[in-house]
């Protein structure tokens, strides 16, 4: 389980974060909503280590991340699926594949990891041997997220997987992290499709201006009036 507790980050004097403690469930989908600028984001790069926290603590099966480098903090088995892909483009799919399985803990079992990866992305086999920086939008979200399978993770962290895609090939991505979720793995999800994000998660949080002001389940928070008028469009 990963428990964000009390945590505050920083730029500068700006906040990021203020006093946002979250939980992340074993085997579950959690996502976070929230408008631009809201913390999102800063709150996948402070547990991933790409951005430090002022004070509160990220905990991982009850060890403390929170002033880890990025590679310890992969090592304990969070991976990344970024804002914009960020794919190498000058490599090949199977290159980028296997980059995500340099870490110490993804060595064993890596051959295992990658057939599966591209059972579940038969594209990805089809393009092994292209370059990374040809490959169409869907394609290369499709790409990070089995770089990040690649880890053999005890959590994945989501951002904004649906951002400069197509409707039909977000329903075509988002299919593929329900399959991922149906099969135990836990996820932390931002994504700026509300509706998306409720439909796959299994408990949901609202930030606002770095700050946590609704939680609960999908249909609990589909329900809100709130949510319903800041971001599914139901509201009158």
């Amino acid at each position: 389980m990963l428990l964000i507790e009390n945590l505050d980050v920083y730029y500068g004097d700006a906040i990021g974060l203020k006093n946002v403690s979250i939980e992340v469930k074993d085997h579950a989908v959690t996502s976070i909503l929230g408008a631009n600028g809201a913390g999102k984001s800063t709150l996948l790069k402070a547990i991933s280590g790409h951005q430090r926290a002022r004070s509160g603590r990220i905990l991982l099966d009850g060890e403390d991340l929170t002033q880890l480098p990025r590679y310890q903090i992969a090592e304990r088995g969070v991976a990344t699926v970024p804002e914009g892909r960020r794919v190498f483009y000058n490599l090949t799919v199977e290159d980028n594949l296997l980059v995500g399985a340099t870490a110490r803990r993804a060595r064993s079992g890596r051959a295992e990891r990658l057939e599966s990866i591209y059972e579940m992305f038969p594209r990805l086999r089809e393009r092994r041997g292209q370059l990374a920086g040809t490959l169409s939008g869907g394609e290369q979200q499709m790409l990070a997220i089995g770089r990040a399978m690649m880890l053999d993770p005890e959590i994945i962290l989501l951002d904004e997987p649906s951002l400069g895609l197509a409707p039909l090939v977000t329903e075509l991505v988002f299919e593929k992290i329900r399959e991922i979720a149906a099969s135990g793995t836990t996820m932390l999800l931002v994504e700026q499709n509300a509706g998306l994000a409720l439909d796959t998660a299994d408990v949901g949080y609202v930030l606002e201006q770095g700050e946590v002001v609704l939680s609960g389940g999908p249909e609990e928070l589909r329900s809100s009036k709130a949510v319903q008028d800041a971001y599914l469009g139901v509201g009158e």
